[in-house]
């Protein structure tokens, strides 16, 4: 059976997580989802103040090569086991979680289009593209309740690293997608668009079979 890759590309806060979720819950059972958030490389030998610092918002921030690896797998109908990433303390956690192969296979990061080999490996590219201040008190609000910042340390890291990689790697690679969706994750048509166009490609593949 051949499996569909979409992949879901966007700025920090841009909606891009909700709109793979979203596309996941639609399909049901035949979707799986990988963020390379998970993907962060380890840097668990390193003191707490230098991990603060590093740029995570580079490539050489993710573990890329792992990612890819693992869609190989997925996409060759195998399981894997991916990493799971502590943003409290900038290590990648004891945890490994199981992940099935399925008809679809969601996967979604800021620099997902910046590497060639995951660009080639994707069926459908998405980029969602939502204004800046939008995206920033998303981020503000994130990271705050969800990964244990306080709004000094969110407010530096945006303006040192965040908004200058965006720029240079994220915002290029906006000319890659196949569909660019306005406003984030709940543009209800663009929503309708994509879960449509997927349907009929998991139908598609049915017929083949």
């Amino acid at each position: 059976m051949e499996r569909l890759i979409i992949g879901f590309c966007g700025g920090t806060g841009s909606g891009k997580t909700t709109l793979a979720e979203r596309v996941i819950e639609a399909v049901g059972g035949d979707g799986v989802m990988v963020s390379m958030d998970c993907y962060y490389s380890d840097h668990s030998d390193m003191p707490f103040e230098e991990r603060v610092n590093i740029n995570y918002d580079h490539p050489n921030a993710f573990d890329t090569d792992l990612l890819i690896s693992h869609l190989k797998d997925l996409k060759a109908g195998k399981s894997i086991l991916h990493p799971t990433y502590d943003f409290a303390r900038h290590v990648r956690s004891d945890k490994w979680v199981e992940l099935k192969s399925a008809k679809v296979i969601v996967v979604e990061g800021i620099l997902l289009f910046e590497n060639k080999e995951l660009v080639d490996m994707l069926d459908i590219k998405i980029f969602v593209d939502t204004d800046a201040d939008v995206r920033i008190l998303r981020r503000l609000v994130r990271d705050v309740k969800e990964r244990g910042r306080n709004l000094d340390s969110v407010v530096k890291q945006y303006l040192t690293t965040v908004k200058p990689m965006h720029e240079r790697f994220v915002e290029p690679s906006k000319r890659l997608a196949d569909v660019i969706v306005p406003e984030g994750g709940y543009n209800d048509v663009a929503f309708n668009m994509i879960v449509n166009t997927v349907r009929r490609k998991i139908a598609e593949q049915e017929d083949l079979c």
